[in-house]
């Protein structure tokens, strides 16, 4: 399926002011109607003159579109948020904090905040991968002295999982012990699943909770053996090496499994129908309470 092309173009059609962005979240918040509490039943709102809020039209009770979300107290124009989000999406190798700063002619401080915020809703709690599972560790930052690879220091170690032609699931660990990984694999990977590995001792007893485990041999220079490879995981790492090294020059530890959701978002959702874009301002309305 292709994936829909949002253009600047689009976007300056569809959010051309900050009452256009609440606008569009008020009305995926609540695509029915809004739900007067006073009322007690859905009722016609307007949008308070100078205020980012809506009135009902029989009470005068006021709700708030942006309360519960990233955009909840925050000064910066609304416009500012959606244009943020639609720069983040617009590449796969991803946008620095830097370049925000200088595309929305805001602070740095601003624009890390802004960075931060939208970084932390593209996480997903992937429940489980299927059928063939490509799984590798890597190793992600540390460079020193112009030594790299897992000889460097201060490298943080992280495995990813990844279904042939389908979603990616990829988190920081301790370190790449079997104690470690097969756990996780176990937890993410269904029963009965083919799970391909390289020839790291850590895998070697992934058959015995009942996966057909099968190994290419890197270190024989053995890259594929029939269906038998790992280059679906490797080419997301590769992706996000790219990003980290290319773009944000370095991340430290603490903020590095945001960074890593933000480019397994893009990667599970780069199928879809819809615009990464879109995806993303999706994000902002908060789930219903049942």
């Amino acid at each position: 399926m292709r994936q829909e092309h949002y253009t600047i173009k689009d976007f300056n059609r569809d959010f051309p002011t900050d009452d256009a962005c609440l606008e569009w979240l008020k009305n995926n918040r609540w695509p029915d109607g809004i739900y007067c509490k006073k009322c007690q039943r859905i009722t016609k709102h307007h949008k308070v003159s100078d205020r980012s809020a809506y009135a009902c039209d029989f009470c005068g009770n006021h709700v708030y579109p942006m309360a519960g979300t990233i955009l909840e107290h925050s000064a910066t124009p609304l416009r500012l948020w959606f244009h943020a989000m639609f720069l983040m999406a617009s590449t796969r190798c991803g946008i620095s904090a830097k370049q925000l700063q200088r595309e929305l002619g805001v602070t740095y401080k601003t624009a890390w905040r802004m960075f931060t915020q939208i970084r932390s809703m593209l996480g997903e709690d992937i429940m489980s991968l299927l059928q063939e599972v490509k799984v590798d560790e890597t190793y992600i930052g540390g460079r020193k002295h112009g030594k790299r690879g897992r000889g460097a220091k201060g490298k943080t170690p992280v495995f990813g999982m990844a279904q042939r032609n389908g979603n990616v699931i990829a988190i920081i660990v301790p370190d790449v012990q079997a104690k470690t990984l097969v756990p996780i694999v176990k937890e993410k990977v269904l029963p009965s699943s083919i799970v391909y590995t390289d020839e790291f001792p850590s895998y070697d007893s992934l058959h015995r909770p009942g996966y057909k485990h099968r190994r290419v041999h890197y270190e024989s220079k053995v890259y594929v053996v029939g269906d038998a490879h790992t280059n679906t995981i490797e080419c997301f790492e590769s992706l996000v090496k790219r990003g980290i090294d290319g773009v944000h020059h370095a991340v430290s530890a603490k903020y590095l499994q945001d960074y890593i959701n933000s480019y397994s978002f893009q990667w599970n959702h780069r199928e879809d129908s819809q615009s990464i874009f879109l995806q993303i301002l999706s994000r902002l309305v908060p789930p219903s309470k049942a």
